[in-house]
């Protein structure tokens, strides 16, 4: 469908994002006045003519490059779909990307994000603790194709990392950095400017190095990697991007010249995503601001109460970072808002975090996060359970640790809550 810039302005002043998603990309005029982007359910498209389709696969298969006021037309629902591409459209704005890509599950855009720029004999560098399926893809799958990954904790300096490095240099190079920030289920910082100095110094004309942000407990709204040098960015749109636990998606935005080599790979890969994906995505990005920023200032509420419980060892939550931590300065510099991820440690162990789980009555107790509805789940034995135990006491999960993805409800309630949960420990 193209560049759609000349959208973003209405009498010489930007619009918002917010604004934008109600409409960018799409015109009712191509769908009988539609004021909503129908769903395209289909394979296939036709062409009007055979030179046409020459020309429209010429492009999608690389043979050339694609002239600046040339549109790529439809062809297959594999290469390109209306919304799938409307979509892809207004996910630059939050971001200011140039591009970006949308995949059937935020697992599909990892995948094949890492095997387009890594190869047998490189080492992908990545933060700890990351999410569950990710860390299986980076220690259980690419070293079964000689690649081999390279972890540091969340939180450790820049002269951390590289001691970390000077192990691996010698033998093998660095294809890849890719942090998780805020980590899950810790919410750690790192700082993604100090990180994309690393991968950028290994970048050569016969290499690309890319520097990979996963953005997902903060973004698209309050975190914006791309702004602090990071290559691309990835989201599980399932979470606070799809936000209401009714969709699996993933995104990956940067610029146009690494978001072309990643939607070649996710038409050979078969991992993009399909129209319905795509339409749902395209409404839940409509109320993105309004769900986010309730999300927010429940989440603050939340953590406030929890600092002060005397049933709790630890809150870690962005916002009650204070002065003098290392990780109020990465946060000050990366972040608009704290998110709505809320990771506590009880008094106890596991008995005492699967009685207070167990004890939820308005928060369910389920896995994922971002949904309108609050969640609660236990990372040791759910999402992070094929880590193992003391790697996972050594990234800062403990067996007394609690996530909570807060959602949209009345935040006193979610509080009674909490109360009547630990009431029963």
């Amino acid at each position: 469908m193209g560049s759609r810039k000349d959208e973003e302005f209405l009498n010489g002043h930007r619009l918002k994002p917010e604004s934008l998603m109600m409409s960018y990309g799409y015109n009712p005029q191509w769908s009988e006045g539609a004021i909503k982007c129908p769903i395209f359910q289909t394979s296939t498209f036709v062409f009007e003519s055979a030179e046409d389709g020459k020309a429209f696969f010429e492009v999608a298969y690389g043979l050339r490059e694609q002239d600046p006021d040339e549109d790529l037309g439809l062809i297959y629902s594999r290469l390109n779909n209306p919304d799938l591409e409307i979509l892809e459209d207004r996910l630059t704005l939050w971001d200011d990307a140039e591009a970006a890509a949308m995949f059937e599950s935020g697992m599909a855009a990892i995948s094949t994000i890492m095997f387009q720029f890594l190869r047998p004999g490189d080492y992908v560098l990545h933060s700890e603790p990351v999410y569950g399926g990710t860390d299986y893809l980076l220690n259980h799958v690419l070293p079964n194709f000689d690649i081999k990954p390279v972890g540091f904790r969340a939180g450790s300096s820049q002269e951390e990392i590289r001691e970390i490095m000077d192990g691996v240099e010698e033998e093998r190079q660095l294809g890849m950095v890719y942090i998780e920030t805020p980590a899950n289920p810790t919410n750690e910082m790192i700082d993604i400017e100090k990180c994309a100095e690393i991968a950028h110094e290994h970048k050569t004309e016969e290499k690309e190095v890319p520097m990979v942000v996963d953005n997902t407990f903060l973004g698209p709204l309050f975190q914006h990697p791309l702004k602090h040098d990071a290559d691309l960015v990835i989201y599980s749109a399932t979470k606070f991007i799809g936000g209401h636990s009714d969709i699996i998606a993933g995104v990956c935005l940067g610029s146009e010249k690494l978001i072309n080599k990643v939607q070649t790979l996710r038409t050979i890969f078969g991992t993009m995503g399909g129209p319905w994906t795509g339409w749902l995505t395209m409404r839940s990005l409509e109320t993105l601001k309004l769900r986010m920023t309730q999300q927010v200032d429940n989440a603050k509420y939340i953590a406030d109460f929890l600092s002060v419980h005397p049933k709790v060892d630890k809150v870690h939550y962005l916002d009650l970072l204070e002065e003098g931590d290392p990780q109020y300065d990465i946060y000050q510099k990366q972040c608009d808002e704290p998110g709505a991820i809320v990771s506590f440690e009880i008094d106890g162990g596991e008995k005492e975090a699967f009685k207070f789980l167990n004890s939820l009555e308005l928060i369910h107790l389920a896995v994922s996060l971002g949904g309108t509805e609050s969640l609660a789940e236990h990372p040791a034995t759910m999402t992070h359970s094929d880590i193992e135990p003391d790697e996972q006491r050594r990234m800062g999960i403990t067996d007394n640790m609690v996530r909570l993805s807060i959602g949209v409800e009345n935040k006193k309630d979610l509080v009674e809550d909490l109360k009547q949960a630990f009431e029963q420990v």
